[in-house]
């Protein structure tokens, strides 16, 4: 079985019991719904990219954040017909108190946006375990809330 290790910056963005989630065209969350953020690139500090992530997948500027959790999750992705792959996928999550711009609810798939297709507010209590990425569901837990 081949194995992937993915680290990334992830941005929490609470609203009156919704969350900030985009939609995910390719990877491991393919169809589901994600957090925010993504790879923190060779040389990257955890903070420039998430501001460089919530600008590609959600059109935002963040302007006031706090570190709130690393954590990880391992997982099995069918990536082909032919090859499982265990996932290892750690996140380092930050609060998002404040940000600038529009939230892009649709975003292009291009070589700088590679994976979200937009960004909406969603109600947390409405959600679904079989909807949310592995990393989304481990955070919304950890806020407290019960999704089923």
């Amino acid at each position: 079985m081949k194995k992937y290790n993915q680290l990334g910056a992830y941005g929490l963005i609470l609203t009156n019991n919704s969350i900030l989630l985009i939609k995910k065209a390719n990877g491991p969350y393919a169809n589901k719904l994600d957090l925010p953020g993504g790879t923190i690139e060779f040389c990257e500090r955890p903070t420039e990219a998430l501001k460089r992530e919530l600008q590609e997948e959600a059109g935002i500027e963040i302007t006031d954040y706090q570190l709130f959790d690393a954590d990880s999750v391992t997982f099995k992705w069918q990536y082909k017909k032919d090859t499982l792959v265990k996932v290892h996928h750690t996140g380092i999550f930050f609060k998002i108190n404040d940000y600038k711009n529009e939230i892009k609810k649709s975003v292009e798939v291009n070589d700088i946006n590679d994976d979200s297709l937009g960004a909406e507010f969603y109600e947390i209590d409405k959600l679904s375990k079989e909807e949310l990425s592995s990393i989304a569901l481990l955070e919304l837990e950890k806020l407290g809330y019960k999704i089923k």
